[in-house]
């Protein structure tokens, strides 16, 4: 199996200087992070409008921050160690294709890219490159969620896992007019967690996506989805955007059962577990997961991030892996609209194909190089020390 390498750095080193390309709302999230973070400091904000940048370097209280317009040029004055990428899911292949071009690591937000073939292209260039690309799935760092995640050995064999997510927000903008909102915008944190949660990939999934009638949505604001997992497992997500009253959390109520039991989480409290013929088991806080002080969110990601770079662990997000969580999803929105099951592998050959007709940079070889997608995507890869 194919084992492909990213370059860290210097476990002694300073903070990582972090260049960040998008001035948008959640940029103001990541900049707390980075400021708030001793593993990094702010080398600089690049943004098309670079009034934008200039503005939120001045409400993050470091006006004298660099900005500028173009990542190339502001990376050269400022030689950053790593870059964030947080601008619009259209933006995140050419951003991140540069950043690897110029010998930069890359943290970016959710989804890893705006289609399958862009995400099979920014698998590739990361190996051409070198460098690591990380996708941050920030709702995976929560301790509550961890401390489910430590308990699922205690199930035995898992059978059946559910998502119930039921929230009624008012975005406005472009949410209220996507063909998917729900699917396309918010379903990749479950479906990834799911995935963490198993250990398992998605094998095929059969989705119906539907707008009840009082739904303020252009498109489809509902969705149930039942997809098959490796060993056989399921996973049943059902959810929707414009269900008012006993709202969920953010993070959905979550069901796992298993040969020896089952275990809930409400998204926003310790986990439940209860065992066949034996006492359920203490969720306290501290018991097991995270420490109750790691990282949460954002920062989680930012810190897993740094330590990887330090020290050549694959972190969770890791792209290889990512891209399986951004298939389910369009595997889901397929489904739904050819009604019928849609397989997951000859999805991404699909998108392995179109992928090699419209790469033209150096991740054009390693695409015609993979034996599969699916191939490709199980390999792990590991860290090279970066000298100097």
């Amino acid at each position: 199996m194919r084992s492909p390498s990213f370059r860290t750095m210097p476990p002694d080193g300073g903070p990582l200087r972090v260049l960040v390309v998008g001035a948008g709302a959640m940029a103001r999230v990541w900049l707390r992070a980075i400021l708030a973070s001793p593993d990094t400091v702010l080398a600089g904000v690049v943004d098309l409008v670079p009034a934008a940048a200039e503005a939120l370097v001045r409400r993050a209280g470091v006006p004298e921050a660099p900005t500028g317009r173009e990542l190339a040029a502001l990376a050269t004055a400022t030689r950053p160690d790593a870059v964030v990428d947080v601008t619009v899911p259209e933006a995140h292949l050419p951003v991140t294709l540069e950043a690897l071009s110029l010998g930069l690591p890359v943290l970016g937000e959710k989804p890893v890219a705006a289609t399958l073939p862009e995400a099979l292209r920014l698998a590739a260039a990361s190996e051409a490159a070198g460098e690591l690309f990380m996708v941050s799935q920030s709702r995976r760092y929560d301790r509550h969620l961890a401390a489910l995640r430590d308990r699922v050995p205690l199930l035995g064999r898992p059978g059946i896992l559910t998502t119930e997510f039921f929230r009624a927000p008012h975005f406005g903008g472009f949410r209220e007019t996507m063909a998917h909102p729900l699917l396309l915008d918010m379903a990749i944190h479950p479906f990834d967690t799911a995935r963490w949660l198993l250990d398992a990939d998605p094998v095929s999934v059969r989705c119906e996506a539907y707008n009840p009638s009082w739904s303020w949505y252009a498109g489809d604001a509902a969705a149930t989805a039942v997809f098959e997992m490796a060993g056989g497992i399921r996973y049943v997500y059902n959810g929707s955007w414009c269900s008012a009253g006993l709202e969920t959390s953010w993070n959905g109520a979550w069901r796992l059962s298993g040969e020896l039991g089952s275990a809930t989480w409400d998204g926003e409290h310790p986990p439940e577990v209860e065992l066949c013929e034996v006492d359920a088991v203490p969720s306290s806080e501290g018991e097991a997961g995270q420490a109750a002080d790691a990282p949460q969110g954002v920062a989680g990601a930012l810190a897993e991030f740094v330590r990887a770079l330090r020290t050549g662990t694959v972190p969770a997000g890791e792209v290889h892996g990512n891209v399986l969580s951004l298939a389910m999803v369009k595997a889901a929105v397929a489904s739904a609209q050819r009604d019928r099951r849609v397989h997951i592998g000859p999805l991404l050959e699909e998108a392995l194909t179109e992928a090699r007709k419209a790469a033209t940079g150096p991740e054009a070889a390693r695409l015609h190089a993979w034996p599969s997608a699916s191939e490709a995507l199980a390999a792990t890869p590991r860290g090279l020390h970066r000298a100097g």
